[in-house]
C-alpha cells in the first residue's frame, strides 16, 4: 500500500534551534497514528509543517503522490488536509452552528443551498455530540466543548487527513470516552494523525505511535512495542528501572 503522506529529511530551524531535524516519516491511508514525546520535542512544529502553517527550512512533504512542500495551507485544505490547533481557534462571537458553517461552505460548490449547508453543519455537530449546542455562542461553550467544536470544523471539511493537536485537553472523562469512539468512527473514511499527552488515550486509539525527542524520531511502533521500548521509557514514559 502506498503511503498517504511522507516526509523526507524534513527540518525546521528557528534561529540556532533545530525544532524538527531531518525527519523521514510515512503515514498509511486509514491509520490512526499518534505522535508523542516530551515538551519541546518538535511535535507541534512537525504537524504545522504538514498542514502548511509554517514552511520547512529543508526537506520534502508528499501528500497522495504530490509534492506539497511549497503549497500554502489553504490549498492543502482543498486537497483534504485538515488541522485543529493546540489552542482553540474557534470564533468566540459566532454560534457553534456558524463556526462549522464556514468550513462547510468551502466544501460545497457555488450552487450550494441553505439546506446543504445546514445538513453538513448538523452532521458534523452530531458526530461530535454538539448538536444540542448549535445555537450557543462559542464563547459560552466549556473549553472541552470548544475543542470538540474545532474537531467538528475539521470534519466539516471532509478531510482525507485529519490532524489533531492535543484534542483531549480540557475534556472530562466521559467526554474522552466519546472522543475515542468518535476518532474510531472518523478513521473509517479518513486518516487521523494526533499529538496527544494522554497516554491511555494513545494506547487505546493508535495503530502506530511515533515518538519525537529533540526534533528527531526516537522510535516508531505499535502501542505494545512503544510501551516496551527502553529508550522511550527513559526519554518520555518515565519508567524507573531496578
Amino acid at each position: 500500500m502506498t503511503p498517504l503522506l511522507t516526509t523526507k529529511g524534513l527540518s525546521r530551524n528557528f534561529g540556532g534551534l533545530r525544532a524538527v531535524d531531518g525527519v523521514d516519516f510515512a503515514l498509511m491511508p486509514g491509520e490512526i497514528r499518534a505522535i508523542i514525546g516530551p515538551n519541546g520535542a518538535g511535535k507541534t512544529t512537525f504537524v504545522s509543517l504538514l498542514s502548511g502553517r509554517i514552511r520547512p527550512s529543508s526537506g520534502m512533504i508528499v501528500f497522495d503522490g504530490a509534492d506539497i512542500t511549497a503549497m500554502p495551507a489553504y490549498k492543502r485544505v482543498r486537497l483534504g488536509v485538515a488541522y485543529t490547533f493546540q489552542i482553540t481557534s474557534v470564533f468566540a462571537n459566532l454560534t457553534a452552528f456558524d463556526n462549522v458553517a464556514l468550513p462547510v461552505q468551502r466544501t460545497l460548490t457555488d450552487g450550494r443551498s441553505k439546506g446543504q449547508v445546514r445538513s453538513g453543519v448538523m452532521a458534523a455537530l452530531e458526530r461530535t455530540g454538539l448538536a444540542d449546542r448549535a445555537g450557543t455562542l462559542a464563547a459560552h461553550l466549556s473549553y472541552g466543548h470548544q475543542r470538540l467544536l474545532e474537531v467538528a470544523m475539521g470534519l466539516a471539511l471532509k478531510p482525507r487527513l485529519l490532524i489533531l493537536d492535543e484534542p483531549t485537553q480540557g475534556l472530562a472523562d466521559g467526554e474522552i470516552d466519546n472522543f475515542i469512539t468518535l476518532v474510531r468512527e472518523i478513521a473509517k473514511d479518513a486518516t487521523v494523525l494526533l499529538i496527544e499527552h494522554n497516554m491511555p488515550v494513545v494506547m487505546q486509539l493508535a495503530n502506530r505511535i511515533t515518538v519525537f525527542n529533540s526534533g528527531k524520531i526516537l522510535a516508531e511502533g505499535t502501542p505494545g512495542e512503544i510501551r516496551a521500548n527502553r529508550q522511550v521509557q527513559d526519554a518520555y514514559l518515565g519508567a524507573t528501572h531496578g
